[in-house]
């Protein structure tokens, strides 16, 4: 199995997503460039956080037309796994791979801190090592993590079960004062129809060492080994 991570201009996250995969998690990884359409037989890729292009227009709005998305793109369509990380998501959606939008944080202020997600369905490649309801520490760092659609594809991600990770208190309350940034219905996390593919404000990556405070963002890289090791 390996893993591929996406370098654009502007990404701050990239070398953080291929530490963790190469020195936490124990797999092969190599870097993907943005000008290439090239995945390098990766079994799952990362769109990682970071500032894609300068968030220039607005988050994803360039990063979007990269080769290496058409690539994604069709990867994803054949049922390949990609996980969407902070700005990764923002590029997600931009790219159609996801529905909706991340606008500006309400109160128009970048947040950066430790907070709470409830888990909300274990049956991603991402999340098939947590248990539902379970509720992770995982830090966020984003100035546009306030997630909107319209009602329609809201009313169908909850039917949908494709709300996989939102906001929520320690003891997994999903209240407004546990919202960071706004986000519709505390939504901190979606999938795709399939499952296959996952867009997270939350930084994974930023929590899975001890020395970094807190193991728990490892479940999500230790569950997408799992799924790949199950194909």
């Amino acid at each position: 199995m390996k893993f591929g991570v996406i370098i654009f201009p502007g990404s701050n996250c990239d070398h953080d997503a291929h530490w963790t995969i190469q020195q936490v998690a124990k797999q092969p990884v190599t870097f993907l460039w943005h000008e290439s359409h090239d995945l390098e037989s990766c079994d799952a890729v990362i769109v990682p956080g970071g500032f894609a292009f300068g968030d220039y227009l607005r988050t994803g709005a360039i990063a979007k037309f990269s080769p290496v998305m058409e690539s994604v793109r069709k990867f994803a369509a054949g049922g390949g796994m990609v996980l969407g990380i902070c700005n990764g998501f923002q590029i997600l959606c931009e790219s159609g791979l996801l529905p909706g939008a991340l606008m500006r944080n309400v109160g128009l202020k970048y947040v950066c801190k430790p907070v709470q997600v409830r888990v909300e369905n274990v049956e991603t490649p991402f999340t098939n090592t947590c248990a539902k309801g379970e509720v992770l520490t995982i830090p966020i760092g984003h100035m546009e993590g306030n997630y909107y659609c319209d009602e329609a594809t809201l009313e169908e991600l909850r039917r949908d079960n494709r709300v996989v990770l939102r906001y929520s208190t320690p003891r997994g309350e999903i209240v407004a004062s546990a919202n960071p940034n706004g986000s519709l219905d505390n939504i901190a996390g979606i999938c795709s129809p399939g499952g296959n593919v996952v867009g997270m404000m939350p930084h994974p990556e930023r929590s899975a060492e001890p020395e970094l405070g807190c193991t728990d963002g490892l479940k999500v890289f230790q569950s997408m080994v799992g799924a790949m090791a199950a194909r």
